[in-house]
C-alpha cells in the first residue's frame, strides 16, 4: 500500500498493490499477477508464496525481492525512503 501510494501519481507508472496474507484489505489474485509487468515484494517469502499459489502466473513473471522487513505501518517515513531507495535500482 505504502509504495502504490508514492508511486501512483507518477505519469511514469501504472501501480497497484496487494497482499499476500488472508488479512489483507486487497489480496492478490491471477489478475494482478497478469496484468504487471513487474513485481515488487518485500521479502523472499512472500515470493515464495505467490511461486506457490500461482504457478502458472509467475513461471514468466519477473518479481523482485526488496529485502524489506514487513514491519512497518503505512506511510512510516523509514518505509517510504527505503522503499524509494529500493525500488530505484530497478527503474
Amino acid at each position: 500500500m505504502t509504495a502504490e501510494t508514492i508511486y501512483k501519481n507518477n505519469s511514469d507508472f501504472n501501480v497497484k498493490s496487494a497482499g499476500t496474507e488472508n488479512s489483507a484489505r486487497i489480496k492478490i489474485n491471477s489478475k494482478l499477477l497478469v496484468w504487471a509487468n513487474l513485481i515488487f515484494v518485500m521479502e523472499k517469502h512472500h515470493k515464495e508464496k505467490l511461486i506457490l499459489n500461482f504457478p502458472d502466473e509467475t513461471k514468466n513473471a519477473k518479481i523482485i525481492i526488496l529485502e524489506i522487513p514487513d514491519i512497518y505501518r503505512f506511510m512510516d517515513n523509514e518505509l517510504i525512503d527505503e522503499i524509494r531507495i529500493s525500488v530505484s535500482e530497478y527503474l
